[in-house]
């Protein structure tokens, strides 16, 4: 069969003018990242400036005081007129534009913020927050703001309204003055994108700092910001504050608003994404929840239960019965992870509070089927839709390709795989596509697991649970090779239970001896690689996890509250 000329020709031309649009598309979307790094530069030097011309304008006022006073003295101060919000606000612009220096936390300055608490001085002290710079995850809209998720599609479109949470905030006297970077996609506990990098952990640069809210865990773990609010949908509140030092309480998912603020997998209920708070310690986090806790929360989305904040008992001195384990036997814990909870349950215990071993079953099964299963029960076709077009996918790649693979491929891998990396043969069966009558009985059994747990839970009379939290801070690059280490954290996000994040020790010369004989419950390539993530953190913090059973928000932070005073106090006495 012979070709002729023309028709080669024609075919060339239309492939060279193919090749010539996706060049210029690609060529505009690498404009476009490059204008958002300027405007982020430019956002600094705002910050600067306006530092600058507050300190020269008010050179007696003592920055360093006013960023040492914990939340609740610096209200109290704003409320009664002491500390004028002015002075609040400038010194933590300053100290958060010294911390975005050293870490890439902030992605943009909202300069709109300078007016808002002269606005707020001529109405008067309008709420619980008066006065209080807050900073906000990039995914929370704010507008007239981008709400990116680290993806060049979504930059150069501002919202047009506030989130619930950002409006209730303003409400409460609050002001937003920075948001904070995520990883790309949000379903990364690290924090890298394309647009605006790598964000380090302020503790150690060569740390990440957690994620999806790592922007935020960065800015308040190195004194940037007070009060920060991000998103939780497999740990991504509680990594950040475990590795950078600091509190939070991922709350039950709907006990705060999520109206406006952008999910990673929009539309999946089997994993529950939640709201919330992080701050340098726990009274910091329980006046925000008496702040959000409002007439105006619940007017504004009317699908938020009305439930104020229960004083009574947040205030409780009452002994509590606590359940405790040391490991789910899915992923192996450091030794500092382990020694975190002993210690811990040693101080509760002298303090006069009852320990009562958990035994923690199937959690291989839950992250397999329910939160992968769950999250990817359409084969990933909506995590893929949201990388189309975008310039870069290598921080995700192994889950992109796992995500576009077809049904037939993943069951020959998965079945290929399963005698050597049984783990990620379990993943990758778990995220073929589902049918209907498929998702339907898996949020069947997710909730029968629910009921279950409680039962259990109830049988030994449990008020809350002592839980090890991943720890210490993983080395830069690592999270996105160690996605299999969620397991501590996604178990409370599939069972929608409170949980909270407390810090109560450092690693020790004897953890990191103890830790050249960790091996892992698999002894995988994952196993390896997270000894080698865990290595040269002597003086990083590690934290521990609080949690209560559903709507019991006071209860975890009681519990919290109780464990922090004892570790402040141990530590004085050492």
């Amino acid at each position: 069969m012979r070709v002729s000329l023309p028709a080669v020709l024609c075919g060339s031309a239309a492939s060279l003018l193919l090749l010539l649009l996706r060049w210029r598309r690609r060529r505009g979307l690498w404009k476009k990242v490059k204008e958002a790094r300027q405007r982020q530069e430019r956002s600094l030097v705002k910050m600067d400036t306006a530092a600058r011309c507050f300190r020269v304008q008010h050179p007696s006022v003592n920055m360093v005081s006013i960023l040492s006073l914990p939340l609740p003295e610096l209200t109290k101060k704003l409320q009664d007129g002491s500390l004028p919000p002015e002075h609040v606000f400038y010194a933590y612009v300053g100290k958060a534009l010294q911390i975005a220096t050293e870490t890439n936390c902030i992605t943009e300055y909202l300069q709109e913020s300078e007016t808002q608490f002269r606005k707020a001085k001529l109405t008067g002290k309008p709420g619980l927050l008066y006065g209080v710079p807050v900073s906000i995850k990039d995914s929370i809209n704010c507008q007239g703001h981008d709400s990116t998720l680290g993806f060049v599609k979504n930059l150069n479109k501002p919202v047009a309204e506030d989130s619930v949470l950002v409006q209730v905030l303003r409400r409460q006297g609050a002001i937003p003055f920075v948001k904070t970077n995520v990883p790309l996609s949000l379903i990364s506990y690290d924090c890298n994108n394309l647009i605006f990098g790598q964000t380090l952990n302020p503790l150690l640069y060569t740390r990440s700092p957690g994620g999806s809210t790592g922007g935020e865990g960065a800015l308040i773990g190195g004194g940037g910001s007070i009060l920060g609010f991000g998103t939780d949908v497999g740990g991504s509140l509680r990594f950040p504050a475990a590795f950078c030092g600091i509190c939070t309480l991922k709350p039950t998912g709907n006990r705060l608003s999520k109206r406006g603020v952008i999910s990673g997998i929009p539309g999946q209920k089997a994993v529950a994404a939640a709201v919330g708070p992080l701050a340098k310690d726990v009274e910091s986090l329980a006046l925000c929840m008496r702040a959000l806790l409002c007439q105006d929360m619940f007017s504004l989305d009317s699908t938020v239960p009305p439930l104020p904040f229960n004083e009574e008992v947040y205030s409780s001195t009452q002994p509590l019965r606590i359940g405790y384990y040391e490991t789910d036997f899915f992923t192996m814990p450091s030794p500092t992870m382990r020694r975190a909870v002993r210690e811990a349950k040693q101080l509760l215990e002298e303090a006069g509070h009852t320990l009562v071993p958990f035994e923690i079953m199937d959690v291989d099964h839950v992250i397999f089927n329910f939160c992968v299963g769950g999250m990817f029960a359409d084969g990933g076709a909506s995590f893929l839709q949201k990388f189309k077009g975008e310039l870069e996918k290598s921080s995700m790649r192994l889950l992109y390709l796992l995500a576009k693979s077809p049904n037939w491929l993943k069951s020959i891998l998965s079945r290929l795989a399963k005698p050597f990396v049984p783990r990620f043969s379990g993943i990758v069966r778990s995220m073929r596509a589902n049918t209907v009558d498929g998702v339907w009985n898996l949020h069947c059994e997710i909730e029968e697991f629910c009921h279950q747990f409680i039962a259990q839970w109830k049988k030994l009379n449990l008020d809350v649970m002592l839980c090890p939290m991943l720890g210490p801070a993983l080395g830069v690059g690592y999270p996105g090779k160690l996605s299999v280490a969620v397991s501590y954290t996604m178990l409370y996000n599939t069972l929608d239970f409170p949980a909270g994040v407390v810090p109560v020790t450092t690693v020790t010369d004897e953890d990191e001896e103890e830790l050249k004989d960790y091996k892992g419950y698999f002894q995988d390539w994952w196993d390896r690689t997270l000894a080698k993530a865990f290595q040269g953190s002597v003086g990083l913090p590690v934290a521990v996890q609080c949690v209560a059973l559903p709507w019991q928000e006071e209860l975890c932070l009681r519990f919290m509250k109780e464990l922090e005073a004892l570790v402040l106090e141990k530590n004085r006495i050492v």
